[in-house]
């Protein structure tokens, strides 16, 4: 199948399935709502895995971005959808990742339902070269002198303190 022609749920803010659609339409500027995941992948020093988006990407490519992020397959629910992605992107199978939240990020040309999870593990992620061009861990203070350069894509920008926040009070 063609990736374009792939069909997602579309759902509402609240994550209840009301429709589906190709990853064409989703992504034509059509805003139609559909759900997505974001993994936030952190060894045991703290430090977070990036990775970089391939070139082929058709959203933000060779943009640094989550460790995991993914859409959710019509019919798959979010969480198996996360395994599948973090063992498709980065070879990692035995992770017990924790919900953080969800938001509804709005780009030009898509509208997502972000469920956002973390995981801490020293198990070292094993990248696909066809789902992400390069991928390594960043300290906190790297990623904070990075911001707003052009480095990282505008979601992960937007999430990145949450999710650090999320995780101190967890600690």
């Amino acid at each position: 199948m063609n990736t374009s022609d792939e069909i997602f749920p579309l759902v509402d803010a609240d994550g209840r399935v009301t429709g589906k659609a190709t990853r064409a339409e989703c992504h034509s500027g059509s805003k139609l709502l559909h759900p997505v995941v974001h993994l936030h992948y952190f060894d045991a020093q703290g430090r977070l895995y990036l990775q970089k988006r391939a070139a082929h990407k058709d959203i933000q490519p060779n943009m640094w971005d989550t460790s995991v992020g993914g859409h959710v397959g019509y019919g798959e629910e979010v969480a198996e959808a996360l395994l599948r992605e973090a063992g498709e992107e980065l070879g990692l199978h035995d992770i017990c990742p924790v919900f953080l939240f969800r938001y509804v990020y709005e780009s030009d040309v898509e509208r997502e339902l972000v469920y956002v999870y973390s995981a801490v593990s020293s198990v070292q992620p094993q990248p696909d070269c066809n789902e992400v061009s390069e991928g390594r861990f960043w300290s906190v203070d790297e990623i904070f002198a990075s911001m707003g350069k052009n480095i990282f894509t505008h979601n992960f920008e937007g999430e990145v303190e949450k999710v650090l926040h999320c995780r101190k009070v967890e600690n």
